[in-house]
């Protein structure tokens, strides 16, 4: 039994955050405004009635992550390791960005 838990507590240890970006027309949702640092799952869950994609960037840093046009009632993932720090989120398709598709997430150390 203990063996098991130590196992368990392993996994759980070395398991991604997480976290749910939703997009509607003009706007984000984010299922939590903060993980830890280290290995994460993001995912853009289209909620509207047009195509939104989503890029990520440490503010100060120079890497970009990228997940690409979704469409309507689809979802798509990003798999990425996330350093420290604050980053900004915003849609880069054309206009969406200035009409409020824009958030920020917190990453703080594990």
């Amino acid at each position: 039994m203990i063996a098991a838990a130590l196992v368990l507590l392993a996994l759980a240890a070395t398991a991604p955050a997480r976290v749910q970006v939703g997009a509607d027309e003009y706007g984000y949702t984010l299922s939590r405004a903060t993980i830890k640092a280290g290995p994460a799952i993001v995912q853009l869950a289209n909620y509207g009635e047009d195509e939104h994609d989503l890029r990520l960037r440490r503010v100060g840093g120079t890497r970009t992550y990228r997940i690409g046009t979704v469409a309507p009632g689809r979802v798509g993932e990003l798999e990425a390791r996330f350093l420290p720090g604050r980053f900004e989120l915003w849609c880069s398709l054309a206009g969406h960005r200035a009409r409020g598709m824009r958030a920020a997430l917190l990453v703080k150390k594990s």
